[in-house]
């Protein structure tokens, strides 16, 4: 059907940021995991109040002036993720595992030899950490009384049928391509489903907005394969001092990344009467680059010899995100003719304008209580407000209305991050556990996240071998779609890690 064109000339001026973006990618770009050496692990990442070690540089950046020597410290990690899924009364279980270089810097300690200045020393640094591993895989099978012609015709309701269907002579690569320049990631998603037979307009018009599903009701049996990969990255350039015998200060300037790709294939079929598509195969691919820039100030304090307290402020993360996408969609039809198959790859990828992401900040509190030589405990609090990340520019009234769905569903989350260590002879036996409150107000659909860890290190003298096991585990509702069809498969998570950390003093 023919197109008007000064609808389209008026598109052109019109041009969405395109609605790939979902609640979940805010979400996971806003989270950080405990990564890191060895050793800050093992205590589960309590280190606010203590610092002396790479990784405390990027919970608190005074952590670097507690060097009294230059330091570095490279790790190696195998992470191993184990979800079981539950949809619709039928479990399933996945692994995946992966082995990495996940951290690595040095801080480099330069003495103050003026005795009658107070300040005693400025240490510079430079720390990579990986915050967040986004390798997964889990898949879902059940029974559903809902079908995915819902996903298609949420798009479609309300839309012109010229806006999302092709011209007679038009290719579906040409007008998939042109409708979601055009128009949109939506009606690219109505295009999809007008096109496969999975849905049928009211009347054969142009100016048609009304569609019917030639899905019949009744039960589908559905599959849906789920694979990540990919990772949030930070590089903190670090500068911090030590005042007097018993304050210590610093400033983290971080230069964050994303690398994301996920792949999903839904598959559905039925035997319904009178349905006329039987069977659908959907595919989406999905590539998340981008970059980012915050800051961090801190401090931390020696109230007495064993007593430290730690306070840090985390800004928000300023992300500037760039997205691609791929589909494919397949189905078979039963007419009075016979069957049939429709199969739609476009070999397209969707490349949508730049868009920002504001990740909320972080207030952390730190108590901390060294025994001497001994050993110590450390407890470390954290306090988040995801109600305010943001999709920005907030103008765009697709990220508005995202902005003020985040708003009703997030809350503020608090961390609780609980660490020991105990010391003989040249041996550090070492312990911790972790509490991370869920960001949603409900977290029946996405809840608290439990962990503990488990550490020995061994000190040769300038060379340090930490080794740490940690386990964390999670149960989240994950809805098959944003839209449409929105039931969700319940994934047990668990994430453990085994770390090796070489540090030696320079």
């Amino acid at each position: 059907m023919k197109k008007l064109t000064m609808l389209l000339i008026i598109a052109v001026f019109a041009m969405p940021y395109g609605n790939a973006q979902e609640i979940a990618d805010a979400l996971r770009f806003s989270q950080d995991e405990v990564q890191g050496s060895a050793r800050f692990r093992a205590l589960s990442g309590a280190f606010g109040a203590l610092g002396g070690d790479m990784s405390a540089v990027s919970i608190n950046p005074a952590g670097s002036a507690v060097f009294t020597r230059s330091h570095a410290s490279f790790s190696l990690s195998s992470l191993n993720v184990d979800n079981n899924t539950t949809f619709f009364n039928n479990s399933g279980s996945s692994s995946d595992s992966k082995i990495d270089l996940h951290q690595g810097g040095a801080a480099f300690v330069f003495a103050n030899r003026n005795e009658s200045s107070n300040w005693k020393k400025l240490v510079l640094s430079i720390a990579y950490d990986k915050t967040a591993n986004y390798r997964n895989q889990w898949f879902a099978r059940g029974t559903n009384i809902n079908s995915i012609d819902n996903y298609f015709l949420a798009y479609a309701q309300g839309q012109r049928l010229d806006e999302i269907s092709a011209f007679p002579d038009e290719s579906v690569e040409d007008a998939y391509a042109d409708i979601g320049s055009f128009l949109g990631f939506g009606n690219q998603q109505a295009f999809l489903g007008f096109e496969s037979f999975i849905l049928e307009p009211v009347e054969d018009t142009d100016d048609n907005t009304a569609y019917f599903s030639n899905i019949a009701e009744g039960t589908f049996n559905q599959e849906h394969d789920y694979i990540s990969r990919g990772y949030n990255g930070k590089f903190a350039f670090n500068a911090s001092g030590q005042y007097g015998d018993n304050l210590y200060l610093g400033l983290n300037l971080n230069a964050h990344f994303i690398n994301y790709e996920r792949f999903t294939r839904f598959t559905e079929s039925n035997t319904n009467v009178g349905s006329l598509v039987t069977d659908v195969a959907f595919e989406n691919n999905l590539v998340t680059t981008g970059n980012g820039f915050s800051f961090q100030l801190g401090a931390i304090l020696k109230v007495t010899n064993e007593l430290r307290a730690g306070l840090t402020y985390n800004s928000p993360t300023w992300f500037t995100i760039y997205e691609e996408t791929s589909q494919f969609l397949a189905t078979s039809a039963t007419d009075d003719l016979g069957t049939f198959s429709t199969v739609i790859d476009p070999a397209i990828v969707n490349i949508f304008p730049e868009y920002r992401l504001q990740s909320p900040g972080k207030i952390t509190g730190s108590l901390a209580y060294v025994f001497g030589e001994q050993g110590l405990l450390s407890f470390d609090y954290s306090r988040r407000n995801f109600r305010n990340t943001k999709f920005r520019p907030t103008s765009d009234a697709f990220f508005a209305s995202q902005n003020e769905i985040m708003n009703d569903l997030f809350t503020t989350a608090n961390t609780f991050r609980f660490g020991g260590e105990y010391k003989y002879q040249q041996f550090s036996f070492r312990g911790g556990y972790r509490l991370e409150e869920s960001p949603y107000k409900d977290d029946s659909v996405y809840g608290n996240l439990n962990g503990y860890s488990l550490g020995l290190g061994y000190n040769f003298g300038n060379t340090r071998l930490d080794l740490t096991y940690d386990r964390s585990e999670r149960t989240v509702d994950n809805q098959l779609f944003a839209v449409g069809l929105t039931d969700a498969a319940t994934l047990d998570t668990t994430r453990s890690n085994i770390t090796l950390t070489l540090g030696f003093s320079l």
